[in-house]
């Protein structure tokens, strides 16, 4: 399955001598990207999981000098490894969040190259004092995209460059290539972006297979709920997951912790919501009581939407013949998708390296989504309906802060209407990439 970031790591082994670090929520695809890049480049490399090999980690947790550790990797090596070319792949590091500060000496000593995964570690790293700045490069590797999603189910890359033309010019697509990409977004929604159950559909088309592979997901995550919770404080994180499907069905999408327990407010849940975002398997959109840049001055953090990290886990909890139906894109059945709408396109925006907002007022109402891009705050409005064109909180939004580009994104193909742009949904992910401006390489003298 190809996968952008696969880039990333190629570019890490041809030009940079520090470590690099992939981190994201389970089942993502870190581990199989990480040895089919390795293998592709010829690269001779030795792999440890320190969770199936609780013997090496014992032995890695009592060294205390750094500079053994990679004798020590070296020596259980089940292949011959070249110095300063073979490379190290430590795979669920979060089972030694330690090797983090130790991996400056590892670099440093310049023996073998490393390559650090694992899941959850925005929670374990929490507790590491000392990040090796200079020493290691990092990225967070999340659920296959609609694009991955689309070529990998078969869609032509024709399609997909003829749809990138057509938002850079603003024009609407083919009418044969909409369908099929609107047809691929439906499947999207039920499918989603978790390689392991793209894989099934591509190789089953089962809905009953891929239900049980995306349960197969939860269940493996809620181990990790209740492994990671504290004996002194029981966080209570699988019922806040389990509340998120729900509470997205409501009108506003915002989500209530009274609906949870009545007696407990924010304040008792916050360190439970905080570990499912730091754990990368739940999207956090707060609100904005303004829309200037820079955005997060003006967010209430304790006032948000949660998203799931991959909509597909979202529509599996969906019934079976609601998931059909979806497939079926029948128009007759009148089926609500607008929080599966709304997930993607949280998704979507989150996968850019962007951080979601949404508005609201008395005065003007609710857009579903505001993001800051390039410098430029733009709104977006989500429409699962035929009525997309009926946006007034997003008309009061654009005339009372004098805002001149807003996008309206549904089913629909591309229209222009003045400031307001309405883009088919499959588009999000094109939308919200960012381009290259960054600053000149110098700066004038004071």
């Amino acid at each position: 399955m190809y996968r952008k970031c696969e880039s990333k790591i190629q570019n890490w082994i041809e030009s940079s001598k520090k470590a690099l670090l992939i981190y994201g929520a389970r089942q993502v695809g870190k581990t199989y990207l990480i040895r089919e890049t390795l293998k592709k480049n010829g690269i001779s490399y030795c792999e440890y999981n320190l969770i199936e090999r609780t013997d090496i980690l014992n032995k890695l947790q009592s060294i205390e000098n750094a500079a053994d550790i990679s004798k020590t990797l070296a020596l259980y090596s089940e292949s011959p490894l070249t110095e300063s070319e073979s490379v190290i792949f430590l795979d669920e590091i979060q089972a030694y969040p330690d090797i983090v500060t130790k991996i400056k000496f590892l670099v440093d000593e310049g023996k073998y190259r490393y390559i650090l995964s694992g899941s959850n570690l925005g929670v374990e790293l929490k507790g590491i004092t000392s990040v090796p700045v200079g020493y290691m490069e990092s990225f967070q590797m999340k659920p296959m995209d609609f694009e991955e999603f689309a070529l990998a189910a078969g869609v032509s890359e024709n399609y997909i460059s003829h749809m990138r033309e057509c938002f850079n010019e603003e024009k609407a697509l083919d009418d044969i290539v909409h369908d099929k990409l609107t047809r691929a977004f439906y499947y999207y929604l039920v499918v989603g972006g978790m390689p392991a159950v793209v894989d099934v559909y591509c190789k089953s088309s089962s809905l009953s297979l891929i239900y049980n592979e995306q349960s197969n997901i939860i269940n493996q995550y809620k181990g990790d709920f209740t492994k990671y919770e504290q004996e002194n404080k029981r966080l209570k994180i699988i019922s806040v997951y389990d509340n998120i499907p729900s509470q997205l069905n409501k009108q506003n999408r915002r989500f209530s912790f009274t609906m949870l327990n009545k007696e407990l407010k924010f304040d008792r849940y916050e360190e439970s919501f905080l570990w499912l975002k730091d754990a990368s398997v739940a999207i956090p959109t707060y609100i904005v009581d303004d829309v200037k840049s820079p955005l997060k001055m003006s967010k209430e953090t304790n006032v948000f939407k949660l998203f799931l990290s991959d909509v597909g886990l979202l529509t599996s909890c969906y019934p079976d013949a609601v998931r059909k139906e979806i497939l079926d894109m029948n128009p007759e059945k009148e089926i609500n998708c607008g929080a599966l709408f709304e997930n993607y396109v949280a998704e979507e925006i989150a996968a850019a390296g962007i951080d979601p907002y949404y508005f609201k007022k008395q005065a003007v109402g609710e857009v579903d989504f505001i993001i800051e891009k390039d410098g430029k705050v733009l709104p977006l409005e989500v429409k699962s309906g035929s009525d997309y064109k009926k946006h007034a909180a997003l008309n009061h939004l654009m005339e009372n802060k004098k805002l001149n580009k807003a996008y309206v994104l549904s089913v629909n193909n591309v229209e222009k209407s003045d400031a307001i742009t309405y883009l088919p949904i499959y588009m999000t992910g094109v939308l919200c990439e960012k381009t290259d401006v960054g600053l000149e390489d110098k700066i004038a003298p004071l």
